[in-house]
């Protein structure tokens, strides 16, 4: 039995934690954290379905208090929160799994130009492990420190990652289109959105080409390729609560057909708990992953642009968010890695 800490347990992510949690039968949640501006409530009080389920304060964080009380802790905070915490918490010898992006960019200074903000701890970013288990199991077995990966690039990289490992595809210029749902904004951003009700019936792009999940799907996929690799990524957001549909165009280095493409994939995620490659001429949708840890990837060839097309699905909070932090913390922990989460 581990006992966990979740800071950040009023936000979307840190709300999922708390439900796949109370299913995990090796983790007891010990403490609950938030900025909660004085006033004193209980979690069930804040999330009333919770009730009879789970009896526990969201508190003021207090590192000492949270320290005393866990022996892991996520940390489920926006961007540019999580370092100072993170690094007390390693200090005094937690381990520590951050939702942000504060320590998936090995580079400081490509972080402090995609998120405009110094980062105090590079020696941290050293150490931190990606936490995308289906390529970095055997580093998040030993490691005190996981950057749990954004909800983009975990829909992108595990597409792509087939083709970039084993070379067969060019990595100079992919082409990504993605689609969300809006809870990947964050909760203030859902009610604001629920509000304008006008905005129900739209579908926009945006950060078109300056996204600041871009740098850490470029980086995952170099280390994949060996050398440097060009990312072109629109994202866009659909009014649906949660879900990512993710495309994929890369140029290939040799004629494939789209069987051979499927036995490639099959045979790079074969034993995998949390990937299902689609049979030939079936796509993703985000409605058959939601409420899932799984990722679903479909592929194609097409024979005309000589291009090949790969389209995946995730849930931007289970696999892109809490389900995947808690798939590391089993596997860190020793634990069955789909415990908890199927």
């Amino acid at each position: 039995m581990i006992k966990v800490g979740i800071v950040g347990a009023k936000g979307f992510a840190g709300e999922e934690l708390i439900k796949l949690l109370l299913k995990h039968p090796q983790v007891e949640i010990t403490a609950l954290a938030d900025k909660m501006d004085g006033i004193f409530q209980n979690i069930a009080s804040i999330y009333p379905y919770l009730a009879g389920q789970i009896d526990l304060p969201c508190e003021e964080l207090e590192i000492g208090k949270v320290t005393k009380k866990c022996d892991l802790v996520f940390l489920a905070l926006p961007h540019k929160v999580s370092q100072g915490m993170a690094a007390d918490f390693i200090k005094a010898g937690k381990i520590v799994i951050d939702l942000s992006a504060d320590f998936r960019l090995k580079a400081p200074k490509v972080y402090e130009q995609w998120y405009e903000t110094k980062h105090l701890y590079p020696d941290l970013l050293a150490q931190a492990v990606y936490g995308l288990p289906e390529l970095y199991r055997e580093q998040i077995k030993k490691a005190t420190l996981i950057a749990n990966p954004g909800c983009y690039p975990t829909s992108i990289i595990l597409a792509a990652a087939p083709l970039v490992r084993e070379r067969l595809a060019g990595t100079e210029y992919i082409l990504a289109d993605s689609k969300s749902g809006i809870t990947g904004a964050g909760r203030v951003f859902v009610r604001n959105f629920l509000a304008a009700a006008e905005k129900n019936d739209n579908l926009k792009a945006y950060s078109i080409g300056i996204h600041r999940h871009t740098p850490e799907i470029e980086q995952e996929l170099s280390r994949l390729a060996g050398k440097e690799t060009m990312l072109l990524f629109t994202p866009h957001l659909i009014p649906i609560m949660r879900g990512i549909l993710s495309s994929i165009y890369i140029m290939p280095n040799c004629n494939f057909n789209t069987q051979e493409l499927l036995e490639i994939y099959k045979e790079f995620y074969r034993g995998e708990p949390f990937i299902r490659i689609l049979p030939e001429g079936q796509f993703p949708e985000t409605i058959e992953v939601c409420n899932t840890n799984y990722c679903d990837i479909g592929v194609k060839a097409d024979e005309r642009t000589k291009r090949i097309i790969i389209v995946s699905a995730i849930d931007n909070l289970i696999k892109g968010a809490s389900g995947q932090a808690i798939q590391s913390m089993n596997i860190v922990c020793g634990f069955d890695e789909k415990e908890g989460l199927v």
